[in-house]
């Protein structure tokens, strides 16, 4: 009853409802009010806001002060980086619960525990989520992934791209860039046959609505936190008709934007992939379909130390599914207990800010940040010789660090 009485005061004044939906800047950043529908976006070094939706959204379920949130582990190394997750949130009491579905994209069988994760999701509207394998074979089933994404129509996958503080090797400094990558069309639309034995036929679908709002998305997103440009990326000197589309679509959205002062430009997907390998400061914010996103972010990946350490959420009008940002299931260490957890701990920071558990994001994203920068505890793909278990012990003794050890880092998103 205290509880309640008091989140009854907090809504009533004005001020203190303001207060609930500001950055905090106790962290060293910038304090911007976030309208009511806006959700909190975290990466690795500090919060970003993602844009607003055209409705207010519920946070899920939540009973007496505990959030209900979907988990699906996924294929491979998930089940043991999603143990770490919930390593930390017991260590910390954070007021989580768990639903989790053990889904495997080997198992055909399991597509009727996929429909039931996804009306666990479309409950509680929030959801963590490792990588699912998607079979090669012809007769194989279709991709669990792009499943969850289509039918919640989680349109936007946004990924984090940025050099973290510590004593490893990568092979560019001063990396910091996002990318925003369309999720339900494109290359991945799945539409294929064969009309006659020995011809496939493969569709790519390109509609104006969905690269309309993709683009909004991409320019929104670099309005609320401050980024300079937005890229378009593109094959339009050949699909003309298909990439011609999306690019003069960005072209147009772009013109509403000018007077904010974020430019804009393009790039053809090829000398994406070369400018990306040799000069990836140049990238600010990237805006791309389905493949060339999926590429291009393997490709930052493997600039700033691997998969292991990039964050992503996958977000559309009514839910938004956290899981890494780049879709490794990790097969060739999966049992080991060598595999880097930051990437999904990271996107549980990122769910804690977008249900409102501001603190105890914080302070686990500290913790990460102040073991990856201390290098004493590191994983193989970091130069390290630790398990998995070390790290997530290692982050569980920096639980009580100050969170402005964030600001100390001068790390930025």
């Amino acid at each position: 009853m205290c509880r309640i009485m008091r989140w009854l005061r907090i809504l009533s004044d004005p001020m203190q409802a303001q207060k609930a939906l500001c950055h905090i800047s106790a962290v060293g950043f910038s304090v911007k009010p976030l309208a009511i529908g806006a959700r909190a976006f975290g990466s690795l070094h500090n919060r970003t806001a993602l844009p607003g939706t055209k409705r207010c959204n519920s946070t899920g379920t939540v009973y007496s002060g505990r959030h209900t949130v979907t988990l699906i582990p996924g294929d491979g190394v998930g089940a043991e980086i999603a143990s770490s997750v919930k390593t930390l949130f017991k260590a910390l009491n954070v007021p989580v619960d768990f639903e989790q579905f053990d889904i495997s994209g080997h198992n055909a069988s399991d597509a009727g525990l996929v429909q039931e994760a996804l009306n666990s999701i479309k409950r509680n509207k929030v959801a963590l989520k490792g990588i699912l394998y998607t079979p090669t074979e012809k007769l194989g089933h279709i991709s669990f992934n792009g499943v969850i994404r289509k039918d919640l129509d989680i349109y936007a996958s946004v990924a984090s791209i940025a050099n973290m503080q510590g004593e490893f090797q990568t092979r560019h400094k001063n990396v910091d860039f996002v990318i925003v990558r369309e999720n339900t069309e494109g290359e991945y639309a799945g539409l294929e046959h064969s009309p006659i034995p020995g011809v496939v036929e493969s569709l790519k679908v390109v509609t104006k609505a969905k690269s309309e709002r993709i683009a909004k998305f991409a320019f929104d997103f670099a309005l609320k936190n401050g980024r300079k440009t937005v890229t378009c990326i593109h094959k339009a000197n050949i699909m003309k008709l298909g990439d011609g589309l999306f690019l003069n679509t960005c072209r147009e959205i772009s013109k509403l934007y000018e007077s904010s002062g974020i430019k804009f430009n393009d790039m053809i997907v090829d000398n994406a992939a070369m400018q990306m390998s040799s000069k990836p400061q140049q990238f600010d914010v990237i805006v791309a379909g389905n493949l060339y996103g999926n590429i291009l972010g393997n490709i930052g990946a493997a600039l700033i130390g691997g998969p292991g350490i990039v964050p992503g959420v996958n977000i559309g009008t009514d839910y938004a599914v956290f899981e890494p940002g780049c879709r490794h299931v990790g097969a060739d260490i999966q049992g080991t207990n060598t595999a880097n957890p930051t990437s999904l701990i990271m996107c549980s920071v990122n769910l804690l800010r977008h249900i409102g558990l501001e603190d105890y994001a914080n302070r686990i994203a500290a913790s990460v940040i102040k073991v990856v920068s201390e290098s004493r505890v590191l994983t193989p793909d970091l130069g390290g010789s630790n398990t998995t278990t070390d790290f997530t012990l290692a982050v569980m003794e920096n639980l009580n660090c100050s969170v402005l050890f964030l600001k100390d880092l001068h790390l930025d998103f």
